[in-house]
């Protein structure tokens, strides 16, 4: 018997044993998909490369990845088998870490062995017969507690977990730790970087502008930037279009950055070396995320205030607000109870990112903050001490042109199992956050990690998934 029909069996018993799981299709394509995902579940990468070389050699070259993906989600059970021939299945699959749900395709040859010739796996949004249980606020903690320390255990999750319900704590806890090497473990106190989390405090700085009638968001980047070099940049993207990432002003991490990461160190630096492009595509046609975007807002903010930037966001939105652990100090200056931030991008091992970091955080991202003070960020919004209603809205609320009317002002408004919560996530080698607020149901939720992503991401859509119902 061959290795992929001796798997079949197994699986096929398994699934007999188990009516809740979903059978493998007894078609060539069928067993080949039921032995890929028995190898690539074991984790084992010497017998996983044995599988691969039998089975479908084209992809050895992307073991490690692969691998990689297997720690990160830890492995996937099947759903739903929603296509199947002889040579093609299409099935529905979870991962085991989450509850991120996706659309796996796996197609072979005609030909015996029928070795496997495509397999390509896309994240979906939960389908709602596959919908998750409100929880009861005790239960939610409870299952919060137990999915995080599991996370812990599988060397997953080191971080901070806040949710608060009508503004007060009902979980404040903190797991692994901020500095492995002299065994300094994470508070809820620690600051950890935030990675692209920084769009939000750069929007609420935009808005207040707006709000004061010092700018309009339908204003163009040439009417601040007024010697900003690409002239087509300048006389078409407007300040709406950057906020919302339709302005075809590309991103910032690409091998330039690279070569010039510590020698970026203002605003302008970053305009210097990505001023003279063209956009990628006519502004407002289509929605595609950008980091220099955020940079050119922040430039802005500093043209119409006559402040820094980091003068400006510490002084309008971080001080009003009573967050006294958020900042952006270079990388150099030395910021107590910050964390240390450990990737597995560019090795098997948790390694220090110290090597892809910037010279500072910046109105795109790669600050730095706390839980907590993530949680009285959420409380300043939903208290108008940032903005007034109209306002806060206007920076909340998913506009047109962008993925599902989803993406806000430097905010995703997103639905979670029937619960809206608007927010923003950062992610990057060594670091993970997000912030949900979710005011239909009066919970906040703010995750914070120093472990690349979905560390935190992971946790706060498991919490989110499951509030209880209003």
């Amino acid at each position: 018997m061959r290795f992929p029909d001796l798997v079949f069996a197994l699986l096929v018993s398994v699934s007999v044993l188990c009516p809740a799981q979903t059978k493998f299709p007894d078609t060539p394509a069928g067993h080949q998909f039921a032995a890929w995902l028995e190898s690539f579940n074991r984790g084992d990468a010497n017998l996983h490369r044995e599988f691969l070389q039998k089975n479908s050699p084209s992809r050895i070259s992307s073991l490690d990845r692969e691998m990689s993906f297997r720690q990160r989600t830890g492995g996937f059970d099947l759903k739903k088998i929603e296509e199947s021939t002889a040579t093609k299945v299409v099935a529905l699959v979870q991962e085991r870490s989450s509850d991120q749900m996706a659309r796996l395709s796996l197609e072979v040859q005609t030909e015996e062995p029928h070795q496997i010739t495509r397999i390509e796996l896309s994240a979906i949004p939960r389908p709602a017969e596959y919908a998750l249980p409100h929880l009861p606020e005790s239960a939610l903690l409870a299952a919060t507690r137990k999915n995080v320390e599991t996370e812990v255990a599988a060397d997953r999750f080191a971080g901070a977990v806040l949710i608060l319900k009508n503004g007060k704590p009902v979980l404040s806890e903190a797991y692994g730790l901020a500095d492995r090497e002299h065994k300094t473990p994470n508070t809820v106190k620690t600051r950890f970087r935030i990675g692209s989390m920084n769009k939000m405090f750069t929007a609420v700085s935009i808005l207040q502008l707006a709000e004061a009638r010092k700018l309009d968001l339908h204003d163009t980047v040439g009417k601040y930037l007024t010697d900003y070099p690409n002239k087509d940049v300048a006389s078409k993207v407007t300040i709406h279009q950057l906020l919302t990432h339709t302005g075809g002003t590309g991103d910032i991490f690409d091998p330039e950055f690279d070569a010039h990461r510590l020698e970026l160190r203002t605003l302008q630096d970053y305009v210097n070396l990505y001023g003279n492009r063209a956009p990628k595509f006519e502004p407002g046609s289509r929605w595609e995320y950008s980091n220099y975007g955020f940079i050119l807002l922040g430039a802005i903010i500093e043209k119409v205030s006559g402040q820094s930037y980091y003068d400006y966001v510490r002084e309008h939105v971080y001080v009003p607000a009573g967050m006294t652990s958020t900042g952006s100090e270079p990388e150099d200056k030395a910021v107590s109870d910050r964390s240390v931030g450990y990737t597995k991008m560019e090795s098997t091992a948790w390694t220090p990112n110290t090597d892809t970091l910037p010279y500072r955080g910046s109105s795109a991202g790669g600050g730095y903050s706390t839980v907590e003070d993530l949680a009285r960020f959420a409380e300043a919004l939903e208290s108008h001490k940032l903005l007034d209603a109209l306002y806060t809205e206007m920076l909340t609320s998913g506009k047109p042109g962008t993925p599902d009317r989803s993406y806000a002002y430097g905010f995703e408004d997103r639905m979670f199992n029937g619960a809206r919560c608007f927010g923003h996530g950062g992610g990057a080698p060594g670091m993970n956050g997000d912030l949900k607020i979710c005011p239909g149901t009066g919970y906040v939720i703010a995750v914070l990690a120093n472990l690349d992503p979905p560390a935190a991401t992971r946790v706060s859509d498991f919490i989110a998934n499951r509030l209880p119902e209003k």
